[in-house]
């Protein structure tokens, strides 16, 4: 009986001195870098000429160029120089989102307390192989009389391109 206990211990022990405690595997590393995204501005945002009326209004600038007004005129004879903003933006393969700001705020150069705001922001890509062109048009609102002058806001709106 003795020799069956010391068999029976010995069995138990040596399989735990064979069990395997830990194991490993190797594994490879790797890393893609893809050039960062870019914009760049080629065109300013431009709305014209506009003539203000007795009523509030607004002008819609569409991504192609072309001026709706709606409660105020524009000039045929002196439209001013017109256009939707333009930029570049170099994307290589990927997709990215466009980001705009709700609203901006133009200031007229002699009188700062004199306001008109620019909303409504809507973009249209062109479509390129590695980079595409935004175009970028907005809705100007002038109030009732607006004041004559030159408005303008010198920090710029920003258009923001990031990778999704």
């Amino acid at each position: 009986m003795e020799k069956s206990f010391i068999l029976i211990l010995s069995l138990l022990f040596s399989t735990q001195l064979f069990a395997q405690a830990s194991a490993s595997a190797t594994v490879e590393s790797r890393a893609t870098v893809i050039d960062p995204i870019k914009i760049e501005k080629t065109v300013d945002l431009d709305f014209g000429n506009v003539i203000s009326a007795y009523t509030p209004g607004t002008v819609i600038l569409s991504p192609d160029g072309t001026r709706l007004a709606y409660g105020v005129q524009l000039s045929s004879n002196m439209p001013g120089n017109v256009a939707p903003a333009e930029a570049v933006v170099t994307h290589g393969n990927n997709n990215y989102s466009i980001t705009l700001p709700e609203s901006f705020s133009l200031f007229n150069q002699e009188n700062p307390n004199q306001v008109m705001i620019i909303e409504d922001f809507t973009v249209t890509p062109l479509q390129g192989e590695l980079s595409d062109i935004l175009r970028i048009g907005a809705t100007l609102k002038l109030e009732a009389n607006q004041t004559a002058g030159y408005y303008t806001n010198s920090e710029g709106f920003n258009v923001t391109v990031s990778y999704n």
